[in-house]
């Protein structure tokens, strides 16, 4: 019989109350408490989940071998630094970190300590995306749009770090290049940061990808597409649907010799997921999806595509 996960959640804001509730809700887990600072937050969480609440994190800390951290971006390097040096295995919401030298810094104190340490990176186990990965050959344009209506959540960073930073994630884990070349640009429209960005990415084996994401926009937007020999692939994020257009001999689609195919997904809790791979990697000591590493590089790239809108304005 397998010895349940003791768990918690730091921040149970928005996200963190939906971490809580999928530790909640697995069999192979026990969610021993809640951290938030306003404790009427947590102890309102905790009474719906039956557990412990804290104001301080740091007490529960010795109590349990996991946890999520879905604190402000601003706040996770203290946060996480104090859970893997309490040797505690930790996921935390994208982006790792402010900065890179915070990111390198987590990244090394969870080997050091033999820890784990999970990126938050939601959009890795959406299914459509998990099948577009697996008929990847050799990129060649990547093109993709994440535009959101105005949210106050998120807007202690730009919006590169807010909302690109989960196709920056996908582009790195499907392009087996280094970056050559970066082209940004970026506007603050309701907010002191970056609020609109457009970025063109070059890489050394001439894959190209332009990405745009914005958050004062008027609908919702979230597609990413990939074109490759005799290949094009499409995710539709809000649909759930994937299209592939691939050469064919012979095939009567709306192009001639070329075979179209769309298959549209059931929705799904993408979030159990996350959390059902992060439980798995700590029980069976593996490395996660998404590992530190993974969430380091992402968040290094959008920190020097921020450097480059920055240089561009001057």
């Amino acid at each position: 019989m397998t010895t349940k996960i003791k768990a918690g959640v730091i921040g149970v804001g928005y996200l963190g109350r939906f971490h809580a509730e999928k530790y909640a809700a697995l069999p192979d887990v026990e969610l021993v408490g809640v951290a938030d600072l306003n404790l009427e937050r947590a102890k309102e969480v905790a009474g719906h989940l039956d557990t412990l609440a804290f104001t301080d994190y740091r007490e529960m800390l010795s109590r349990v071998e996991a946890v999520s951290v879905a604190v402000p971006t601003t706040s996770h390097f203290p946060v996480v630094r104090d859970c893997l040096e309490g040797d505690v295995q930790v996921l935390v919401e994208k982006p790792l970190a402010v900065t890179a030298g915070e990111a390198d810094a987590l990244v090394d104190l969870a080997r050091s300590r033999g820890r784990l340490l999970m990126v938050g990176h939601l959009e890795r186990y959406n299914s459509a995306m998990e099948e577009l990965r697996a008929k990847v050959t050799r990129p060649a344009f990547i093109e993709s749009h994440r535009l959101s209506f105005y949210k106050e959540r998120g807007i202690d960073v730009d919006v590169v770090l807010d909302l690109m930073i989960h196709d920056l994630d996908h582009v790195l884990s499907l392009v087996p290049s280094p970056v050559q070349e970066i082209r940004a640009a970026g506007v603050s429209v309701l907010t002191e940061k970056i609020d609109l960005a457009n970025v063109r990415l070059e890489f050394a084996d001439g894959c190209i990808a332009n990405l745009t994401a914005s958050r004062m926009s008027f609908k919702s937007m979230r597609k990413f597409r990939l074109f490759q020999p005799e290949a094009y692939l499409s995710v539709d994020f809000e649909s759930r649907e994937l299209t592939v257009a691939s050469r064919k001999e012979g095939a009567l689609g709306p192009i001639p010799g070329v075979a179209l195919e769309t298959r549209r997904f059931p929705q799904e809790d993408v979030l159990f997921k996350e959390i059902s791979n992060f439980v798995a990697a700590v029980q069976q000591k593996e490395d996660p999806k998404v590992r530190g590493e993974d969430g380091r590089a992402a968040l290094s790239l959008a920190l020097n595509i921020i450097a480059a809108m920055r240089t561009a304005k001057v």
